[in-house]
């Protein structure tokens, strides 16, 4: 598994001893607003990529891990959904890499199937992935371009789900200014391209997939966040958020139209901000 972008033999496991644990880069240091302060500007590593080819091709080599093989699994039993509900196979792809977000394609499918009218289905699909809108602004000082290419900046921003948002935050704080954007995208695009082979590949296996097993795929998504949720909480504002969102996620499960998920999450992790800061005033 990576270590870190400078490692020139990271994922190899040949990397040098004194090569930064992942734990060391799990949480961006400082300000999010001065991130330009916090990337190396200075002579950089031996190793580390002269060019912004090279930092793309890095960043895809550092999505070659863990979350991109469960993207895989996850993906394998989307598209054997789609085939099971008659879904052709080319829009799935599609709607893996404009949707980028799972829960989102599940909802749009199953409407589409169900005759949900499309106005009502536009707003439930938004709702769900209006999580996704505090996740980006987290990101943002990391992966703008600051050169005014807007396109570049949207590209960017579309590529945030949850793996990218959470391997984005451990690797990209350490990076040059000029590193992080090609890094990103080389990431992004390793991800978005894993999804779509495996909602592909879903598709064409289907038959010998079990509908069990293909739910049981869709469910290593959620396991799998959650695992990296807990490796890269750090303060007790991470772990109240974490506690509200297995105690409010029950609780509004029943809502439709993806309420559930931007009821627990927004309101959980306001809850868990105002502890948090509850919190750091009564140690301070």
């Amino acid at each position: 598994m990576p270590l870190h972008p400078f490692d020139s033999h990271a994922g190899t496991g040949a990397g040098p001893a004194s090569a930064a644990p992942a734990e060391a880069i799990a949480r961006p240091q400082g300000d999010p607003a001065n991130a330009d302060s916090q990337g190396s500007h200075g002579a950089l590593p031996a190793g580390a990529p002269r060019s912004a080819f090279g930092w793309f091709v890095r960043g895809m080599r550092h999505a070659v891990t863990v979350p991109a093989l469960v993207l895989l699994a996850s993906y394998l039993g989307y598209g054997a959904l789609l085939q099971g509900v008659g879904f052709p196979p080319w829009a799935g792809a599609l709607s893996t890499l404009l949707i980028w977000a799972l829960p989102a394609q599940v909802i749009l499918v199953g409407g589409l199937v169900s005759g949900v009218p499309l106005p009502a289905l536009a707003l439930a699909v938004g709702l769900s992935s209006i999580r996704f809108l505090p996740m980006t602004m987290s990101i943002a000082p990391y992966i703008r371009s600051h050169r005014g290419r807007l396109l570049v900046d949207l590209l960017c921003a579309h590529y945030v789900a949850m793996t990218m948002w959470l391997e984005g935050l451990r690797l990209l704080p350490p990076l040059p200014t000029e590193a992080r954007v090609p890094f990103a995208l080389g990431m992004g695009n390793f991800y978005i391209a894993s999804a779509m082979l495996g909602t592909v590949l879903g598709y064409m296996l289907a038959a010998q997939v079990p509908p069990l097993l293909a739910a049981a795929l869709l469910l290593m998504t959620p396991l799998s966040f959650t695992l990296m949720l807990v490796r890269n909480s750090r303060t007790p504002t991470d772990w109240l958020a974490f506690a509200a969102g297995f105690v409010l996620m029950p609780l509004t499960l029943g809502l439709g139209g993806g309420l559930d998920l931007m009821i627990a999450g927004i309101g959980g992790g306001t809850l868990a901000y105002v502890g948090g800061r509850i919190a750091e005033r009564r140690r301070a």
